[in-house]
């Protein structure tokens, strides 16, 4: 779905995951500082939108989340997945209920399987299940920012911002007030900055919550029976992650960044077996080149990791 924000100045397309949205408007570093400042917005208008009504929905999503929901008080925004049997992870969903309807906005694309799956889990629950991305857009407005989220339908309340659901005829009309628009590469740069985790990219067919720390932000250790919790708890109560999910910081003299996939190896033992992948990578307005990376657990936390040819030094996310 292509956004009508393409037309303005200096946009330059995404691709990708990204694609329908704008990657930059011309200055990467300038548009990284006016999020950082409390300034502009991000279209987000390419994200899936997916809504929930009905008197059981909460109690419902709670059954089928690994986030504990059945009492989320309106307004009150949280992180939640869907699991498979085995505990990896299918689905991430980024909810807030407004006391009539639940909103979760998702990756790109995954939303149609997404309502697929609730849709199969019904049963005898009073629930509809929409998939509500033809009608509306998300639009990240940063920390900060004195942006109106008048004319939104459902808004996300953040510690890094503001995630507002607006109608998506309205979406050219709304953001015109916001400021400066920024891309999404901005966006993933200060999303990277921050060690928050996107399925796609730092998750694969095998990842499982501990490895990426969604135990901290998406997963209620406390809660009820939900499809893929024996592995949460087991993994939890007796034993440790088999990956772990690492901040990089890579070295700012090699002109190209790792893009996703590239194999991580010890700077040490440059011929030796892959440990791990690059998952995301950016260059930070202060920082500089930066990434995320899954690695085995086992990896040393002070090692120097090479990101294919870049060398790059490890921030822990989740302990070894």
């Amino acid at each position: 779905m292509k956004s009508p924000l393409l037309a303005l100045p200096g946009a330059v397309p995404a691709e990708g995951a990204d694609e329908g949205v704008a990657a930059h408007y011309g200055d990467i570093f300038r548009e990284q500082r006016h999020l950082a400042q409390g300034r502009g917005f991000v279209d987000l208008s390419h994200r899936g939108v997916v809504t929930v009504t009905g008197a059981d929905r909460l109690s419902w999503l709670h059954l089928l989340l690994t986030q504990h929901v059945s009492a989320l008080p309106p307004q009150e925004a949280t992180e939640a997945l869907v699991l498979s049997p085995n505990g990896h992870v299918e689905h991430a969903l980024y909810l807030v209920d407004d006391g009539t309807t639940t909103w979760a906005h998702v990756e790109p694309g995954t939303q149609g399987a997404l309502v697929a799956y609730l849709e199969s889990m019904k049963f005898f629950y009073r629930v509809e299940v929409a998939d509500a991305t033809a009608d509306y857009a998300v639009v990240h407005l940063p920390a900060g920012s004195d942006g109106s989220a008048e004319g939104a339908a459902a808004v996300r309340e953040l510690p890094y911002g503001r995630d507002l659901f607006v109608p998506r005829g309205e979406l050219e009309k709304l953001t015109a007030g916001y400021g400066p628009a920024a891309g999404v590469w901005a966006y993933e740069a200060l999303r990277i900055e921050d060690h928050r985790p996107r399925l796609g990219f730092e998750t694969d067919h095998r990842t499982i919550p501990h490895e990426v720390d969604w135990l901290r932000t998406a997963v209620h250790l406390q809660k009820g029976c939900y499809r893929g919790q024996e592995t949460v708890a087991r993994v939890h109560n007796l034993g440790r992650p088999p990956r772990r999910l690492v901040f990089l910081h890579l070295d700012g003299t090699e002109e190209s960044l790792p893009p996703h996939g590239t194999e991580v190896r010890l700077a040490s033992d440059p011929d030796g077996r892959a440990l791990g992948f690059v998952t995301s990578s950016a260059r930070h307005h202060e920082l500089g080149p930066i990434a995320l990376a899954i690695v085995k657990r086992n990896v040393p936390v002070d090692a120097v990791l090479l990101a294919g040819t870049v060398p790059g030094t490890q921030d822990v996310i989740v302990p070894q």
